[in-house]
């Protein structure tokens, strides 16, 4: 495979000895020369390795090969350097380049050698870059998972909870999708999930943010009534831009007194599976957290006596596409809980989203929370 190098060298002596050692190298190499640092910039497009000599008139020393480093992009830097300037090559590398070579000590193996050398180290860092990037921010991914997918805080056995999240695409990032639940009390369980618009790290920050406000205010025992507006200041104080919103679903559910108190910012509202049955509970949607401060509607539900289920979840999960070009929709996702009466219960979120990516054709764009609370009338 031929080595596509680039001189960047003043001096046509110096350039024509160097061609002349490259076609005695062994290995096939396609030389181009800059005379000047301002004409490199134009050739590197496609250039596996720069040969810099470090004399250039609008390019000199070490502050020309950061010029040059900055502009290289995914090439390798060798540098040239005089016999009393060796010590310049050493501080190049220092600095960035892959090696240097003295002028005058190089035979047409050596100059071989060295450059392909050059190209393997400078892959070889930007793998190990790539690598130490992908950790990182794996570490990070785990640090926000942590604030946003926390372990129910519960300890009754009359009710179970089953939690889900997955990113959008498959690409493993975290998103601004979030849930919670707190018992605060023998038999009552306070529940959340809810969606920052957008997609990154920074919506994700503010989604964990918002699920610890709303876990304190709930644990010190804040109203129902106030929790939700509460949480509205923490994200209009926190939030990068105006524009940023989030919807949220919350629910009140009493186990001995069979009632779910729903309160929607904007979100879908929760479904209740019962006796083979889904429906949505017809609770009013409410305005989004961030827009225009307003209390989130109330709406109380009797819930029936046999096991029932109550799903909540992010519109990741009806957003997708189905096989008539359409979303899933509200609907769609009755059909599809409606046909998972014989999955266990466990299993049922992932069940879903493995249905709707079936019929959206491939990976869900949006990242997708959801939270199953299930109750057994034997329990």
């Amino acid at each position: 495979m031929s080595l596509r190098v680039l001189l960047v060298e003043d001096d046509a002596g110096d350039a024509f000895l160097v061609g002349e050692l490259l076609q005695e190298s062994p290995g096939a190499f396609h030389l181009t020369v800059a005379g000047t640092f301002a004409e490199a910039q134009t050739l590197l497009d496609g250039i596996d390795c720069v040969l810099l000599d470090l004399g250039l008139p609008d390019a000199e020393g070490i502050e020309g090969l950061r010029k040059l480093l900055a502009v290289a992009g995914d090439a390798a830097v060798c540098v040239l350097t005089g016999r009393s300037d060796e010590h310049l090559g050493v501080v190049a590398v220092a600095e960035g380049a892959q090696d240097y070579l003295i002028k005058g000590q190089v035979d047409g193996v050596l100059l071989s050698r060295a450059l392909r050398y050059a190209v393997e180290r400078r892959r070889a860092d930007e793998n190990a870059r790539r690598l130490h990037d992908a950790e990182l921010q794996q570490a990070e991914s785990a640090r926000l998972e942590r604030g946003l997918l926390p372990q129910p805080l519960m300890t009754t056995d009359a009710a179970a909870v089953h939690t889900f999240y997955r990113s959008g695409r498959g690409s493993g990032l975290l998103g601004g999708d979030f849930f919670d639940v707190v018992q605060t009390g023998p038999a009552t369980l306070q529940a959340i999930v809810g969606d920052v618009c957008g997609h990154g790290p920074d919506e994700a920050a503010l989604g964990a943010e918002l699920r610890v406000a709303w876990r304190a205010l709930i644990l010190a025992g804040v109203p129902a009534d106030h929790v939700l507006p509460s949480v509205e200041q923490v994200l209009v104080s926190e939030r990068r831009a105006r524009e940023v919103f989030t919807t949220i679903a919350m629910v009140t559910v009493d186990l001995d007194a069979g009632r779910v108190t729903t309160r929607l910012a904007g979100h879908p509202p929760p479904v209740l599976l019962a006796g083979g049955d889904a429906a949505a509970l017809p609770a009013p949607a409410g305005i989004v957290l961030g827009v225009r401060p307003r209390p989130a509607p109330v709406h109380e539900t009797t819930l029936p006596d046999d096991d029932w289920s109550l799903l909540l979840y992010t519109d990741g999960l009806i957003e997708g596409r189905t096989a008539d070009g359409g979303r899933l929709g509200q609907a769609g996702l009755g059909d599809l809980l409606r046909a998972s009466a014989a999955v266990p219960v466990d299993e049922v979120p992932e069940w879903l989203v493995d249905r709707a990516e079936r019929a959206n054709g491939g990976p869900l764009a949006d990242d997708v929370a959801m939270l199953l609370i299930t109750k057994k009338k034997d329990r």
